[in-house]
């Protein structure tokens, strides 16, 4: 068997964060899930590409 598992992907996920949410935040987070049928993971990801444009260059 192959060492690596999984199919392969265009987009690897290579870095890891934990993250502490206060309940407002988890409730927030909760039901957008639900409403957008997405894993928190993804709906995470949505938050952070629409923090790009408030970069100052």
């Amino acid at each position: 068997m192959s060492p690596r598992t999984g199919r392969p992907t265009d987009n690897p996920k290579n870095h890891k964060i934990t993250v502490r949410l206060d309940e407002e935040a988890a409730d927030i987070l909760q039901n957008y899930c639900k409403q957008e049928k997405v894993e928190k993971g993804e709906a995470i990801r949505r938050g952070i590409k629409r923090l790009k444009d408030d970069i100052k260059k």
